[in-house]
């Protein structure tokens, strides 16, 4: 398991239940073991935005800010969230519509009663990582 690099973070984790917590480590490590294997990605910043466990690439600034954190409004649900902005929701809605459950134009969500489909996850996580390195022109 991927140590904190900053108490702040660690505390958010720490006030989720047990369940969610969990489920919220499990995501964000798969958003470093992600990191960890596409080239040219470079170490992952932890910290925290909009209160939020947030996941940037500084060094290669290759992709887009990853947020991961419960919907406050819908008790044992989490949520993996992008910049609103990108195009990233419509292509994951594209690809993974009948195997993941989207909320607008920013968060793919999950619940902590199910298993997180990994696959596809592992996939937009990847995507997100690399959204700036891959944008088209026009984008």
């Amino acid at each position: 398991m991927q140590p904190f690099q900053d108490p702040k973070v660690e505390a958010v984790f720490d006030a989720y239940s047990d369940r969610l917590k969990a489920k919220l480590m499990q995501l964000r490590q798969l958003i470093f073991d992600t990191a960890t294997e596409i080239d040219g990605i470079g170490p992952l910043e932890e910290t925290l935005k909009w209160g939020q466990p947030s996941y940037l690439t500084p060094q290669s600034k290759s992709g887009t800010t990853i947020r991961i954190d419960r919907i406050k409004a819908q008790p044992g649900r989490f949520g993996l969230f992008v910049h609103c902005q990108t195009s990233l929701l419509t292509t994951y809605r594209e690809m993974y519509q009948d195997e993941l459950c989207f909320a607008g134009n920013r968060c793919v969500e999950f619940s902590v009663d199910n298993d997180l489909p990994e696959a596809a996850v592992r996939h937009c996580i990847g995507l997100a990582l690399t959204y700036h390195r891959n944008k088209r022109p026009g984008q």
